[in-house]
C-alpha cells in the first residue's frame, strides 16, 4: 500500500509554477519539491489546507491512495 502524491498534477491543470505555489503557501521551494516527488513521510494540516486553498482543490485530489 502506499500514499501517491498527485501534486505536480494539480499544479498542471491550474497553470502554477513551483515557486509561485511556495511563495504562497508560505513554504520554501526544496520542501515543495519534496512533496511533489512524493519522498516527504508526512504533511501538516495546515500545509495541506494551504495548497487546497491555492489550487482549489480537496485533499483527495493531491493524494491518493493505491494498494500494491
Amino acid at each position: 500500500m502506499e500514499i501517491l502524491v498527485n501534486l505536480d498534477v494539480m499544479m498542471a491543470k491550474r497553470k502554477i509554477s513551483s515557486g509561485e505555489l511556495a511563495e504562497r503557501v508560505g513554504i520554501t521551494p526544496a520542501n515543495l519539491s519534496i512533496l511533489k516527488t512524493g519522498k516527504a513521510k508526512a504533511i501538516r494540516f495546515s500545509t495541506l489546507m494551504a495548497l487546497c486553498h491555492e489550487l482549489e482543490c480537496q485533499p483527495g485530489d493531491i493524494l491518493e491512495f493505491k494498494e500494491n
